[in-house]
């Protein structure tokens, strides 16, 4: 089901779709794309197989459905990203959007490293279009930022690179981070210390 035909559902058939979702998340999100059955979401949600299925025809279509809400939170931060503001402040605040992302979103996290992972067989579309995009106007954002000696000349592609793997490190890897970092440690409050530092020190002109 698309957006139109989403706004055209009652109030419970809206609920039943978000339980779905909600679900399936849970389950893509331990066992990956091709380790998850629809039997395994419908047991997460509570709900019949052909409950699941009256509302997504697919394994695939509900994947894709995550995978495009997920991509529309993931980009909102970037799209945020305000050309007349204070630049390196605007780049810390991007820094630290994407890692309360990680801490507050960690499934979706992982459901999106494991498409990636997989070559984005469903993906691959929004990825070179709107992502692109959306990636293109930053970088041209940072550049005239850069040549107005705003901020230290740094590659404006592989600054926002290093912004995704830095942050969301600590969401697709939060088990190996807690076993290093032991008892007694927030590692997202730790990480957002560190890496306001790191991105201070490395963009101050």
């Amino acid at each position: 089901m698309d957006e139109a035909k989403d706004s055209g559902l009652t109030r419970i058939q809206r609920r039943n779709r978000e339980i779905i979702l909600e679900g399936a998340l849970t389950v893509f999100a331990v066992n990956g794309f091709r380790g998850t059955t629809i039997d395994q979401i419908a047991a997460e949600c509570g709900l019949s197989k052909p409950n699941v299925l009256y509302y997504f025809p697919s394994k695939d279509e509900i994947h894709k459905t995550l995978l495009t809400k997920l991509l529309d939170m993931w980009l909102a931060p970037l799209e945020n990203i305000e050309p007349e503001g204070e630049a390196l402040q605007e780049v810390l605040d991007y820094v630290a959007a994407k890692l309360r992302m990680s801490r507050e979103y960690p499934r979706e996290s992982r459901l999106f490293a494991y498409e990636i992972l997989r070559g984005a067989p469903h993906l691959t579309e929004i990825l070179g279009g709107r992502l692109r995009n959306t990636v293109d106007d930053a970088v041209a954002v940072l550049r005239g930022w850069t040549e107005a000696g705003k901020l230290r000349n740094v590659d404006p592609h592989h600054l926002i690179f290093s912004i995704w793997s830095m942050t969301q490190h600590y969401a697709d890897f939060e088990v190996q981070v807690r076993a290093v970092l032991g008892e007694g440690h927030d590692p997202f409050s730790e990480a957002e210390i560190f890496l306001e530092d790191m991105y201070r020190r490395l963009l101050t002109p």
